[in-house]
């Protein structure tokens, strides 16, 4: 499900491209140093949007290390680590197991077991660190199983779940002075990542007759589809939005401003653009080209 919040990479200042970037590496490296490489194969943008987001709020101080990446070795690398990375390291870990669990589950997919099981370990010793993260995954997942058992047709009770969860672990500090803006923020930004995975399966889902919130939606308002689809999204992240800009955050703050307000759209735009017929795409680009 998670991938979508990403930065747009060209609407970033080099600068900030370059400190994003090792943000990344950082947690890369914490990610293989932690867990294995095991760990290292469940790197993902969320993740690192939350590592830049909670070092801005709460002006960590990072540890930078130049490396040599086995990926890119022709020149040095730079990774920065601080708490943050530390415990987004962890939510990874959490997040994906449980998400192979539930793949296994859902589909029988052998490889899902396997992975599930070798993270079995590590998973047991986070879950005694983040007991309440723990719990909201644990949760989270029995209550979309249940929606999607009885084909739940309320988009918006459905995408809440995945907010609910996604609140839980972007509230660090659980008595903190900002712990309820995180919440919000990241409420709205699950709901957000829950609708975007729904729009871009909805065709497979259709298809092969799966449950998908957005099945009814599309049937009903077939020509209106994208729109209303756009609206929601749209609606989400302004919410993001204003939990973001309610939070005093001045470093880093235009590396999220990036993110929030262009970045978690790239995802969205290559999708809608695979949706339209291929006469459309042609048309598109050739307007380009004049």
């Amino acid at each position: 499900m998670f991938g979508y919040i990403n930065v747009n990479r060209e609407k970033l200042s080099p600068a900030d491209r370059s400190m994003y970037q090792s943000y990344y590496c950082g947690l890369c490296r914490v990610l293989k140093e932690r867990f294995g490489r095991k760990g290292q194969i469940l790197l993902n943008y969320d993740m690192a949007f939350l590592i830049v987001l909670l070092t801005g709020l709460y002006e960590l101080e990072d540890t930078r290390q130049e490396f040599i990446c086995a990926l890119h070795p022709s020149k040095k690398q730079t990774a920065r680590t601080n708490a943050a990375t530390d415990y987004a390291a962890a939510m990874n870990i959490l997040l994906s197991a449980r998400n192979f669990e539930d793949d296994w589950n859902d589909n029988r997919s052998y490889t899902k077991k396997a992975l599930a099981q070798l993270l079995r370990k590590d998973y047991e010793r986070v879950r005694e660190m983040y007991p309440r993260q723990e719990m909201a995954i644990t949760k989270y997942l029995r209550r979309l199983e249940r929606a999607e058992k009885c084909r739940e047709q309320n988009v918006d009770a459905v995408a809440g779940l995945t907010g609910e969860m996604l609140g839980e672990i972007f509230a660090w500090k659980e008595d903190d002075i900002w712990v309820d803006e995180l919440r919000c923020l990241g409420f709205y930004m699950g709901k957000f990542i829950y609708l975007m995975d729904a729009y871009a399966d909805i065709d497979k889902d259709t298809k092969n007759h799966c449950y998908n919130v957005l099945s009814l939606m599309q049937q009903k308002t077939e020509q209106d589809f994208e729109t209303f689809s756009r609206l929601m999204l749209t609606s989400m992240m302004a919410e993001c939005a204003k939990s973001f800009e309610r939070l005093p955050i001045l470093l880093h703050a235009e590396i999220c401003r990036n993110i929030l307000y262009s970045g978690v759209w790239t995802k969205y735009e290559y999708l809608r653009l695979k949706k339209q017929p291929k006469t459309a795409k042609e048309a598109l680009g050739r307007g380009k080209s004049l």
